[in-house]
């Protein structure tokens, strides 16, 4: 063996292991580095990243001018911050958004004026992940209460809240239990927070926003509520685009507004909810219930009221049924915009609301004030917690009365009532054409203050009605007897409608040998009123929830209904006659027959009573204009009680019909009040020296007036409820008959003239429109009408030999529609 050899290749062997070994260790040491490398840069980037949470006194110096409040509102130099308690995370907040000083040329219709809201959510702030904060906007669309539920868990799931906004924490209080966040930028830029919402957007047709000539005014922050006060501008833009309108202007310029963004803290103690009675009219505020009913859900409706309670001292004595103050009451400042001379009667028109709250248990509970500079050291028009009537220097003849309520119970929190100047046009408008023959003091161009000071009282009032959660009720002048309204005993006590929330207006039935005084002429709170108040904020104590106390309110509804003057009748019945707007007493065709009467007084006196020295004639063509609208009312009253079916809602333990047919009697009553009044040409109204002065055109006028009553007895709707209702009552008026009633008024009785050619040739294209081609009926009434049109087209053919030629050219003409119509090709 050759030992040297050996020993030289275990050498060389043991020299390339060591070799190996000090590469491995190479690598091995390498790697260490590169590692120790990358944990360090590691541990920098961490550093770094907590480097942006900054010690509380970097962020919050001693430049900082703060103001404490529900949250504390820092300002350091231009910066704004935020510090929010985390006890005031994820507790609710109301955002409502308003125009503080609205744009020049923004203002369109009721829109574009300053108090004008521009948004409203419920939003709330939360801890998020990497230190930030976010912010959710709260929908109340699906509810499910019960926690431990599977379905509970469902809702949750399918409900997951939206953040709109991300913050990063800036610093940390100094006790650890608040954290802070800029706002600067959120403040002076274009979001739904502090901005328009989309749609306000869309509606005042706002455009891009300019950072450049925007700027935050102030941030203030109050124990319940922040107030943010901003100027922004925005381009202008024509708005949503008309497919009808081809050729679209182009806007140029800018839009700069103020705007007031109020954060309200929501009560955490909330108010108990009322489940909502249709029999009852109140606004509401709604979600679908998944907890209700174990085989279905529930769309829950519940009624908008005030907060108001006992005083805890003196609930015992309220159980006894003693009056007592409310804990707050209901208070409405009044614009100091407001021309002077109008406040006393706008602060009374919310005080009249006093003794219908006595009915439910509350003295003082409402009341109107001029804000006191001394006194009200933090009210302003924009805060959300303050209520007020709003004067709005605007040529809109309106008035209105939105409330802001919390969505998960109704309670109204806040109210700005919007009074627009030219209200009083309107006013006079109404007071003159309903009022003139009865009082004097209406047969004037202008009003003296103190008749238009009470008109705008009596506005005022149903105007805080709907701010106090009610709606139109305009079925309760229905329930007083026409001859009622001529008794000036009666109206003296009970007014000549029972509910300051109808649309009753001004009492046009009384005649001037009534004598009638004020009392009996203008409406005031009346008997409704003063039970929908009590129903609505009546407290009984002994029922803790909504669902324990709605047995015992359902059986108090139902008792005093038994009081036919305390009946609701709702805007949004097409159908029911005893639900109409303007109408006044039990029966439209008589009370129409008496406002008819009245109407022609002021038409033989419109000239004397509408001149103004020194001016045109343009008062007495406004007026008249006026005569001929009540007219039209009172034809539409009529009409409505064709194919009329009325709507009582109950419920279960109630007895009798919900829809009930208007009578078969009532209908052809009616139909004789048309055939009398409109169908017969009108004569009274067609005063030639109106007609020289003015400029109108009797035969438009006229033919106007009649294809308004065409177009409602003619509609699908009417025809097609008539159908349905023969099913029901072999007796009802039926579409057979109504067209045979009609061919009779305007096919058959009077002489052809050109009032009476224009009713036929009108009444024939109504015919034509029921049965074109497009029409998807599937019912007997096509049938029926081209069978009445080929029974009038045979009537006509034994009239064409007339030697009057405009009558043979007119039925001539008539025969050609009505073929054309049966027979297009």
């Amino acid at each position: 063996m050759n030992i040297f050899k050996n020993f030289k290749t275990v050498s060389l062997i043991i020299a390339l292991l060591l070799c190996i070994q000090q590469t491995l260790s190479a690598q091995e040491k390498g790697k260490d580095s590169a590692t120790v490398k990358t944990d360090t840069a590691k541990v920098k980037k961490d550093d770094k990243k907590k480097s942006l949470i900054k010690p509380y006194k970097e962020v919050i110096t001693d430049k900082a001018v703060s103001d404490q409040g529900v949250f504390t509102v820092h300002k350091v130099d231009d910066k704004y911050y935020f510090e929010i308690p985390d006890k005031m995370l994820k507790k609710e907040f109301l955002l409502v958004t308003r125009l503080t000083k609205a744009a020049a040329e923004m203002r369109s219709g009721t829109s574009g004026y300053a108090g004008d809201q521009i948004g409203q959510q419920v939003i709330t702030f939360e801890k998020g992940t990497k230190d930030k904060i976010f912010v959710r906007s709260i929908s109340y669309v699906d509810y499910a209460k019960d926690s431990t539920s599977d379905m509970y868990n469902s809702v949750i799931r399918n409900n997951v809240q939206p953040i709109i906004k991300a913050f990063d924490v800036k610093a940390y209080g100094i006790q650890k239990n608040s954290s802070v966040i800029e706002v600067t930028d959120i403040l002076n830029s274009d979001n739904e927070i502090t901005s328009f919402s989309v749609r306000a957007k869309d509606d005042y047709r706002v455009g891009a926003f300019q950072k450049d000539m925007s700027f935050v005014n102030f941030v203030k922050s109050f124990p319940s509520n922040i107030e943010i006060n901003t100027t922004k501008t925005f381009s202008r833009t024509a708005g949503k685009p008309n497919p009808l309108i081809k050729d679209v202007p182009k806007i140029s310029g800018n839009y700069t507004v103020e705007i007031n963004s109020s954060f309200v803290l929501l009560p955490e103690n909330k108010m108990q909810a009322r489940y909502f009675d249709p029999r009852v009219g109140y606004f509401t505020v709604g979600y679908t219930d998944f907890d209700l009913d174990p085989q279905g859900v529930k769309r829950i409706s519940i009624a908008k009221r005030w907060r108001l309670e006992p005083k805890p001292q003196d609930l015992e004595k309220y159980n006894r049924g003693e009056l007592v103050d409310p804990v707050k009451p209901i208070v409405f400042y009044i614009d100091p915009a407001t021309p002077k001379k109008w406040v006393p009667y706008l602060i009374q028109g919310v005080n009249d609301w006093q003794k219908a709250f006595e009915k439910a248990g509350f003295k003082n509970a409402i009341f109107a004030k001029v804000p006191d500079p001394k006194i009200d050291t933090e009210w302003s028009l924009e805060d959300a917690r303050f209520s007020a009537i709003v004067y709005k220097p605007s040529d809109v003849p309106n008035a209105s009365g939105p409330s802001i309520a919390d969505p998960r119970t109704g309670e109204i929190l806040e109210s700005h009532i919007n009074w627009y100047h030219n209200v009083m046009m309107l006013l006079r408008n109404w007071y003159f054409v309903q009022a003139a023959p009865n009082d004097p003091r209406a047969r004037n161009p202008e009003f003296d203050d103190q008749l238009m000071g009470e008109l705008i009282r009596f506005v005022s009032s149903h105007e805080v009605g709907h701010t106090l959660g009610l709606r139109h009720n305009f079925g309760s002048s229905s329930t007083v007897p026409v001859e009622k309204l001529r008794d000036k005993k009666w109206l003296e006590k009970n007014g000549h409608t029972p509910s300051i929330m109808d649309y009753a207006r001004f009492n046009y039935v009384a005649q001037p040998e009534d004598h009638i005084e004020e009392s009996g002429i203008m409406p005031r709170i009346g008997d409704y009123d003063y039970w929908a108040i009590e129903w609505g904020y009546r407290r009984f104590n002994q029922y803790k929830t909504p669902e324990s106390e709605k047995e015992f309110l359902n059986q108090w509804v139902i008792k005093n209904l038994k009081n036919e003057r305390l009946w609701f009748g709702t805007e949004s019945n097409p159908l029911d006659p005893r639900s109409q707007s303007e109408q006044v007493g039990d029966n439209a065709m008589l009370a129409g027959n008496y406002g008819i009467k009245n109407l022609q007084r002021i038409v033989d006196n419109l000239e004397k009573w509408t001149q103004k020295p020194n001016e045109d004639f343009s008062n007495l063509e406004t007026m008249y204009d006026q005569v001929t609208g009540q007219f039209r009312r009172y034809l539409g009253h009529v009409s409505k009680y064709i194919g009329g079916q009325m709507e009582t809602p109950k419920t279960a333990e109630q007895s009798g019909p919900v829809y009930q047919i208007v009578a078969k009697k009532d209908q052809k009553d009616a139909m004789k009040f048309l055939d009398e009044n409109i169908f017969t040409t009108p004569q009274w109204l067609l005063k030639k020296e109106i007609f020289e002065k003015t400029g109108k055109t009797p035969v438009k006028t006229v033919e106007d007036l009649q294809n308004a009553v065409l177009d409602r007895i003619l509609s699908p709707m009417v025809l097609q409820n008539m159908y349905q209702m023969e099913a029901v009552d072999q007796n009802s008026y039926s579409v057979i008959e109504l067209f045979s009633d009609l061919n009779t008024a305007i096919m058959t009785k009077g002489d052809t003239d050109i009032y009476r050619r224009n009713l036929q040739r009108d009444y024939i294209d109504s015919q034509i429109k029921l049965i074109d081609s497009k029409s998807d009926d599937k019912s007997d009434i096509s049938a029926i009408v081209r069978g009445n049109l080929n029974t009038i087209k045979k009537e006509l053919s034994s009239k064409s030999n007339t030697e009057d030629l405009v009558n043979k050219y007119h039925y001539d003409d008539l025969i050609f529609r009505i073929e054309k119509a049966l027979d297009p090709k």
